[in-house]
């Protein structure tokens, strides 16, 4: 199913049931899964390995070489899982040897329009990037996490499980996982409720994220003791272990 117009390298593996449209170009490092379908004049190129059942579509660049001077054509690397939609103008570029040589992406993730995706990204599952939101190099984004129409996130940077990041927010510290994001420099805005309820979180558990919440962000404690605190007052669940750990790890600091 491959449009006589297109241009697809004879080293390039292609799936059973793989759609390739009017004009698109697919490179000689490419393997793409079943039934996954690229739209017209979309170009998929580098050491790039697409999963099943996701659609790129038209205008769209995936794979290219990253934006970073200090790349010289190493075989570096593009992963990207099973179900993403990746719409028309986004970017997502290889990662580099002074990474971790590659970018990856998950599973049912939604990429709107204009996206950009730099080199060393590692996104999870079921992540929302709205229209025109841009990571630069070396930034993770876990699962479920939504991003706003024209926010940036600074390199080095991670936004947690089920964070979300208001339209326009700029990022230059981590996000903890289940909060809200916004502003210019971003500050923390409480708990992504909305988004705990559609994950169908308890209402208990998602009292022991707020108490959390609290003791990190808003008890005015340094963060070694904060974290000490939830420890000692919180009840304890792989959320808040989680949220323990994302807070632990931090080397930017964390957006207060």
């Amino acid at each position: 199913m491959i449009h006589p117009t297109a241009i697809v390298h004879p080293g390039a593996v292609l799936d059973t049931d793989v759609e390739i449209g009017p004009y698109a170009v697919i490179g000689e490092h490419v393997k793409i899964g079943r039934g996954t379908r690229i739209g017209p004049s979309a170009v998929v190129d580098g050491w790039t390995e697409i999963g099943e059942n996701n659609r790129i579509f038209h205008l769209s660049s995936v794979g290219a070489v990253p934006q970073d001077l200090k790349y010289r054509g190493e075989q570096t690397r593009l992963r990207i899982g099973n179900g993403n939609i990746i719409r028309e103008f986004a970017t997502i570029h290889l990662g580099t040897v002074t990474g971790d040589g590659e970018t990856t992406i998950g599973d049912n993730n939604l990429f709107m329009a204009y996206c950009h995706v730099a080199h060393d990204c590692h996104i999870g599952n079921n992540v929302i990037m709205a229209n025109g939101s841009t990571l630069a190099g070396h930034v993770t984004v876990e699962d479920f996490a939504i991003l706003g129409g024209l926010s940036a996130v600074h390199q080095f940077t991670r936004v947690g499980e089920s964070a979300m990041l208001s339209g326009g927010t700029m990022v230059g510290q981590d996000v903890l996982p289940f909060t809200v994001a916004s502003g210019n420099r971003a500050k923390s805005y409480g708990l992504n409720s909305v988004g705990l309820k559609r994950r169908r979180f308890s209402s208990e558990l998602i009292a022991r994220i707020k108490a959390a919440y609290r003791l990190i962000l808003r008890s005015g404690l340094r963060l070694d003791e904060a974290l000490q605190r939830v420890r000692n007052e919180v009840p304890m669940s792989p959320e808040i272990e989680h949220l323990i750990a994302f807070a632990e790890r931090s080397e930017r600091g964390i957006c207060r």
